[in-house]
């Protein structure tokens, strides 16, 4: 009978926990991580948390040991990936999910989108003898190309107006700016940059979205 304080762990999970704990020890930065683990900036920040609070513990999936309440059905999912195919396909999942939710009302996990991409191109390489498409490499530096959007949400839960959330995102580093604004057009867009750029400096690129604003 095992002891309670063993704790059983994947390959997958002993080789995140690895690096988690290099970000707790200061060793990497957790943008580096991120990219070491396959998992976006967001996640990797919730592990290094996670970690710091339960121990080695917080590694292990939640989902573990329960049936899975969120299964799409493939209809659902041949959907996503035919808007990817036609309207996003030079996003990464994590982009891609976020404007799947805003313009398309999908809801579905970055990590999840990935999946499915990949299953999807091994599928069509086996079948048609493709070359398997890589995901667009990162920039090496800061300041060579920033992803700039606009997100519309109730943030402020009921208490207030709708607003824009402007944001920037440096795409070696993951640094991050954002501001608060009323709606999203031309004006918005210049006044955000133009303070994004006071602080970091102007980016060499921008990446957008398909807005008319931009």
């Amino acid at each position: 009978m095992a002891r309670k304080d063993i704790i059983m762990m994947s390959s997958e999970e002993l080789r995140r926990l690895s690096v988690i704990r290099k970000v707790i020890d200061k060793l990497i930065r957790q943008n580096k991580a991120a990219e070491v683990i396959g998992l976006s900036y967001r996640q990797t920040k919730r592990l290094v948390a996670r970690v710091k609070e339960e121990g080695d513990r917080g590694i292990i999936h939640r989902s573990r040991g329960k049936p899975s309440n969120r299964k799409i059905e493939d209809k659902v999912r041949a959907k996503v990936i035919q808007f990817y195919e036609e309207k996003y396909w030079d996003f990464g999942p994590t982009f891609a999910s976020e404007k799947l939710q805003e313009l398309d009302g999908i809801t579905v996990n970055d990590e999840t989108l990935r999946l499915w991409l990949v299953g999807k191109e091994k599928r069509d390489w086996q079948r048609k003898g493709r070359k398997h498409r890589k995901w667009r490499e990162r920039k090496q530096y800061f300041g060579e190309m920033v992803q700039m959007d606009g997100s519309h949400h109730d943030w402020l839960e009921g208490r207030g107006p709708g607003l824009v959330f402007m944001g920037y995102i440096d795409d070696a580093t993951g640094t991050a700016f954002a501001r608060f604004y009323d709606y999203e057009g031309i004006m918005p867009a210049m006044d955000s940059f133009k303070r994004y750029s006071k602080r970091y400096g102007l980016p060499q690129m921008v990446y957008l979205d398909k807005h008319s604003t931009y």
